[in-house]
This record gives structure tokens, C-alpha cells and sequence, in this order.
């Protein structure tokens, strides 16, 4: 019984002595957008029955559910266990034993340079100690001595320039020697990394010699879009490199393989959404009735991405000022300044969260190093916002001390302020310093707004005595504008590649296309005032486009860096080359405090601007010129006397349309107007 029990206690190291290790080779990788699959070659001899074998040297980040084996035969699985061997660590760097072979080579010829300088100075001591040119038993010529002074002077220069060159290559040798020990430091002091292995339990009928393919999915591995986009000139296509920057961290090298890039993620729950009756009941004022429809998981984050830059808007394209831009999981952020734009270094993200009151919140994976966010309006926040800016004076108190720049942030603010409209006695408005008497919200369309703030109580009275003690709105006004498979596609790389697993990027070139491009100079003034060089295109879809940063090169020139988004373009891809400071645009809106009017209880409010382009080039210009006059959602707001004069006009957007055709040096402005009636004591934002 006693031997019974030893044998029993030995049995599974006599089972673990059995096994076979089989090493294996990396054949092929699909990279995802966020993690790979490796796949494996193995041969290996089995006997008939069970056959224990083990697939050693291979990555410690493998998922354990998506290992799959093929190439079986009649051979069937009876187990598979993965786990990862911390004793045996991955082979260190193959250059190590080169760069110890260099070391050795170079302190060889180092010792031998040594050698030679001391032989020329032996020779310098030998010269030195003979140069005695009068002796006792003889007397020298003075041809003679010439002679000799001439050798001594030649031979010691020539030894002393000798020492010095080869001191020269004595340092340089040195240098190299110098980085390549740091450099097995590094390799020395890097962390070991542990190896994963899978055993696998055969079951042979027959002794057979088995040849499988071992696959399996990775984590930290993937690959980012990337594109270089050329074009030689306003007549020429545009020449687009489709690149993808590959990286990974898996603990094992992959070395020369067949790449395959697909634009899946097996990371995603892919479980369908299930729609269900919504029942209709009353709830509370301020319990969230509405939820954004998920947005498409299309962005992938880059591990590359060290800070972010972009530009903030709301759906009509204007700036938002202050919106929080956070690092998700922490106390890291910033606002967007006066302009929509922000700035934030990323190292230690991967996602970030867009919020702004009455906008819905945004969270986007770190995919590029600019990253330009549209915030859609959320209805009930924004009711909410502005119920609470009537009833609390805390919450009013709070908006009135905004500063609110650039008119981005009017709108919701002269609801929080309007808690003065309320009162009898009206607050004292000063426009560009001058006291405006009846002024109206209103009256000033807010995108000419550069600056308004609202003072009250001792603030307003120390500055404007007793004509401030309703309050003083000060506004200051803009004096110029501030500027293929069914649910993937993958990409055979013909070339083989290796991949170390250090993190760095590989690019690959997946593909180029050269595409016939339309090119036209476009300003938005009531955006921005700059004027942008573009290229549009169609059918850009059969490319498979993903979000990506592209390089811009023009006429032989880095333009500079913009983001392909083939999530947010429609019919056609829009691309900006630049700005044209040779090319000016203004928009004016004609100003007339008094001309007020008002028709029984209703407010009315006239409207005219006019755009004014100068083309200050050398060569003639194509220009798309754009504004747009404003939409209602309430029927108690009226827009009306639409003069839109040579302007092709969307009436279902509201948006108005020049192109223009400017000669050298010339100037043209266009103009349009409307009016705007509304419930006098209501507030509207232009």
C-alpha cells in the first residue's frame, strides 16, 4: 500500500517527464485595430493513445479562449492548457553576442593603436637622447649639422602628428565601444519577460507524424491608419499612400512574416441590440428623457499619441469656448479656448471625455494627435439649464459673473442674465464703451460679440454710480475676426516583415491611389476668416478609408497635418491643403441701434450683412464663398424677407452659396438680408 501511495504522488512527474516540447514558428499575423493573431507551425512525432506535447516560446498575453489547433487528421484533442512559464524567459536580443563580438574586435584594434604610439614615442626618446651634435673626438660641419637638425625636426614632427591622428581614432573607437556597452545595458537591465506555453493532449490512433497550425489571439498589439496625401499642383490628382503604423508588445519578435491588416476588432462585443416597445408615462422635470443612439465603434486607440490638439464645434460649426476636455479615469484636462481650440498631453490615457452644458457628453478613443469633435445639443439638458437659471438666484448670480468671449456661449447666457428683463427697471448696457439707451437683446447679433460681462451690486455702481444700480452689461464688439469581407476588410501585405516587440512603430504601405481631385479656395467668414486652399474627391469608399492622420505635401511642400474621417464625410471628401493670407474676406453686419420695431406683442429684428473678397495674388482664383441665415424650430419664431440677391440658396438648411471667379487684385462683395419676428419679452440668439 505504502509503494501504491509513492507511485501515486510521482505519477505527474512522470507524466510532465513524458511530455514533448515542440518549438514553433510564427507563419503568419493578422494585426487588428486594437490586438493580432498569431498563427503557428509545428511538426512533431506522436506514438498511438495519448500523447502529452507542449508549445514552448510563446507570447505571455495570448486570450486562453482563442486558441485553436487545425491540421489534426484522425488525430482528436483530448485537453488544451495554456499557461506561462516565469522559470524559462524569452531569448534575449539575437544582436547581443554581435554586439559583444564588436566590443571585442574594437578593443583589439584599440590595444594595437596603443602599441604603435608607444613605439613612436620609444623612437621620440631615442632621437632625444642622441641629438648631441658636438662631440670630443669630433667636430661637426656646419652642412653636417644642418643635416641633422633638419631630420630631428622632420622625424619629430612627423612622430608627434603620427600620435596625435592615431589618438584621434583611438577616441573614435572608444565612442563606439562606449555605445555599444549602454546599449547591452539597456538590454541587460530590461525586465525579463516570461514565455506562455500550450499543452496540448493528443489522442493518436495510429503513431502518425502530425504537422498543426497553432492560432491565437494577442493583447497590446495592433495597427494605426496613417496617409500621405500629394499633389503637385491645381491641375494635377492627388496622391494618396494609404500607410498603417504597426506596433507591438507581446514578448515575442515577429520575425520575417506574412502580415495581414484588418480593419476588425474581435475586442468589441459584437451582440446585437435588442429594440424592444417604449412606453409612454409621465416623469420627472428633470429625469433624462432622451439618450444619444451609440455612436459606431469605429476608432481605434493609438498607444503612439503623446498630446492632442483640435478644435471644438456645435452642429452649426461654430467654436465652443470652455469645454471640458478630460482624460477618462482621471483629474487630467483642459478647456477649449476662446476659439474652440485645446491642447492636452496624453501619455498616460487612452480615452478622452468631451462635456459642455447642453451638449451631450462624447467619449472618443486617443486615435490621432488631432482629434476635431462636433457636440450635438442636448434638448433636455439645455431646458434644464436654462429652468434653473430662472429660479435660483445662486445659479444666476454664478452665469452673470461669466465671461463669456467670441458670443459662443451668448445664447445661454443672456437666459441665465435675463432675470434683469424681469425686472421693471432695465440694466445699463455699454457697448464699445458707450452707454446705449433701450438696447435690446438682441439687437447685436452675437457672433460680432468679442466680449461681454455682466457687473452688478457695489462692481457696477463704483464705475457707473447710480445709472448702474439695475446692473451694467458691458459688451465689447469684434473689431476684426479671429480666425471587404462581410463585416471587415483586410490587406494582404505581399513583403514580409519583422516586428520587434519593443513598442516601436513599423509602417507598412498598404496601398496608393492616385485620385482626380477638384480644387477650390473656400471662407466660412462667419466661422472663420481665414481662406483655405481644398481638394475634394468621391468614391473615396472603395478605398477603405479608417480615421487616420494624413500628412499634407502641396507643390513639393509640407502643408502641414489634417485627419481623415470617413465616419463624419458624406457624398464627398473635402481635404484642406492650407491657408491663403493672399486672399482676404470680411463680413459686416450694417448697424442700427434705433431702427427697433415693434408690431403689436411681436419683436422685429432686420438682419443684413455684407462679405467682401479681395484676391491680392498674382493669378487669377476659383473661390466658394458660404454664410447662412438662421433656421426656426419654434413656430412663434418667424424668419421672413429673405433677400439672398445672387446667392444659391438651401432653403432646407439655410445655407447660402457664392463661387466666384476673381481676376489678380480684384475685389467683390456680396450681401444678403432677412428679418426675424418674435414674441417680444422672449430672447433669441442670433
Amino acid at each position: 500500500m505504502k509503494n501504491a501511495v509513492i507511485l501515486l504522488f510521482f505519477a505527474p512527474l512522470f507524466l510532465f517527464a513524458n511530455a514533448t516540447k515542440v518549438p514553433s514558428k510564427i507563419k503568419e499575423v493578422t494585426v487588428y485595430l486594437s490586438g493580432a493573431q498569431i498563427t503557428r507551425t509545428a511538426s512533431c512525432q506522436l506514438h498511438e493513445g495519448s500523447n502529452e506535447v507542449v508549445f514552448t516560446g510563446l507570447s505571455h498575453k495570448i486570450d486562453e479562449s482563442s486558441i485553436q489547433i487545425s491540421g489534426l487528421g484522425a488525430v482528436s484533442i483530448l485537453s488544451i492548457i495554456y499557461n506561462i512559464n516565469y522559470l524559462e524567459k524569452s531569448e534575449s536580443n539575437p544582436k547581443v553576442s554581435q554586439w559583444e563580438d564588436e566590443i571585442i574586435r574594437l578593443e583589439h584594434e584599440i590595444s594595437l593603436l596603443k602599441n604603435a604610439i608607444t613605439g613612436l614615442e620609444e623612437e621620440e626618446k631615442l632621437i632625444t637622447s642622441n641629438r648631441v651634435v658636438n662631440g670630443d673626438s669630433q667636430v661637426l660641419s656646419l652642412d653636417r649639422i644642418k643635416q641633422i637638425g633638419a631630420y630631428y625636426r622632420e622625424r619629430i614632427t612627423a612622430i608627434k602628428n603620427e600620435v596625435f591622428t592615431t589618438n584621434l581614432s583611438i577616441n573614435k573607437l572608444k565612442t563606439k565601444v562606449n555605445d555599444l556597452k549602454l546599449q547591452l545595458a539597456e538590454v541587460h537591465n530590461a525586465p525579463e519577460v516570461p514565455q506562455g506555453e500550450i499543452t496540448i493532449t493528443f489522442d493518436a490512433p495510429v503513431a502518425t507524424s502530425l504537422n498543426a497550425k497553432l492560432t491565437y489571439l494577442v493583447r497590446d498589439a495592433g495597427w494605426v491608419p496613417n496617409y500621405d496625401i500629394k499633389s503637385s499642383g491645381l491641375s494635377a490628382p492627388i496622391n494618396l499612400a494609404y500607410k498603417a503604423n504597426v506596433y507591438q508588445k507581446t514578448g515575442q519578435d515577429w520575425n520575417n512574416v506574412h502580415v495581414i491588416l484588418s480593419t476588425g476588432n474581435p475586442n468589441y462585443n459584437i451582440a446585437r441590440p435588442n429594440l424592444e416597445t417604449k412606453y409612454l408615462d409621465f416623469v420627472s422635470a428633470y429625469q433624462k428623457r432622451y439618450a444619444p443612439a451609440a455612436k459606431k465603434k469605429g476608432y481605434a486607440f493609438n498607444p503612439n499619441v503623446k498630446k492632442v490638439v483640435g478644435t471644438i464645434t456645435d452642429e452649426s460649426g461654430a467654436p465652443l469656448p470652455g469645454v471640458n476636455v478630460m482624460i477618462k479615469g482621471t483629474n487630467k484636462g483642459t478647456q477649449t479656448d476662446f476659439d474652440g481650440n485645446y491642447s492636452l498631453e496624453v501619455e498616460q490615457g487612452q480615452e478622452l471625455v468631451f462635456s459642455y452644458i447642453g451638449m451631450h457628453t462624447q467619449e472618443l478613443p486617443i486615435y490621432s494627435s488631432i482629434m476635431n469633435v462636433r457636440m450635438d445639443e442636448d434638448v433636455q439638458r439645455l431646458d434644464e439649464v436654462v429652468v434653473m437659471a430662472y429660479s435660483t438666484s445662486a445659479v444666476t448670480e454664478s452665469v452673470s459673473q461669466e465671461r463669456l468671449l467670441s458670443g459662443r456661449a451668448a445664447g445661454v447666457s443672456i437666459r441665465g442674465n435675463s432675470s434683469f428683463r424681469s425686472n421693471p427697471m432695465e440694466p445699463l448696457y455699454i457697448i464699445d464703451g458707450v452707454p446705449v439707451d433701450g438696447f435690446v437683446e438682441g439687437d447685436l447679433d452675437t457672433n460680432e460679440i468679442q466680449d461681454m460681462e455682466v457687473l452688478k451690486g457695489a462692481n457696477a455702481t463704483a464705475i457707473y454710480g447710480s445709472k448702474g444700480s439695475n446692473g451694467v452689461v458691458v459688451i465689447t464688439t469684434k473689431k476684426s475676426h479671429a480666425q471587404e469581407g462581410a463585416t471587415k476588410t483586410e490587406f494582404a501585405i505581399k513583403k514580409p516583415y519583422s516586428i520587434s516587440s519593443d513598442g516601436d512603430i513599423t509602417a507598412i504601405e498598404v496601398n496608393t491611389f492616385k485620385i482626380p481631385a477638384t480644387y477650390e479656395y473656400f471662407a466660412a467668414p462667419i466661422i472663420n476668416e481665414n481662406v483655405y486652399l481644398t481638394a475634394s474627391f468621391t468614391d473615396w469608399e472603395k478605398h477603405q478609408l479608417l480615421p487616420g492622420e494624413a500628412n499634407i505635401y502641396f507643390e513639393g511642400t509640407y502643408a502641414g497635418k489634417t485627419v481623415i474621417d470617413p465616419y463624419t464625410t458624406k457624398k464627398e471628401m473635402v481635404l484642406s491643403l492650407g491657408i491663403d493670407n493672399n486672399i482676404t474676406v470680411s463680413r459686416q453686419q450694417e448697424r442700427n441701434f434705433k431702427s427697433k420695431s415693434f408690431t403689436g406683442n411681436n419683436r422685429i429684428l432686420d438682419r443684413t450683412y455684407t462679405l467682401e473678397v479681395k484676391n491680392n495674388k498674382g493669378t487669377a482664383i476659383q473661390l466658394k464663398l458660404m454664410d447662412r441665415i438662421p433656421k426656426s424650430q419654434n413656430k412663434e419664431i418667424k424668419v421672413d424677407d429673405i433677400v439672398t440677391n445672387s446667392a444659391e440658396y438651401d432653403d432646407e438648411k439655410g445655407l447660402l452659396t457664392w463661387k466666384m471667379d476673381l481676376a489678380p487684385n480684384a475685389a467683390k462683395k456680396e450681401s444678403f438680408s432677412f428679418q426675424v419676428k418674435y414674441p417680444r419679452g422672449r430672447y433669441i440668439s442670433l
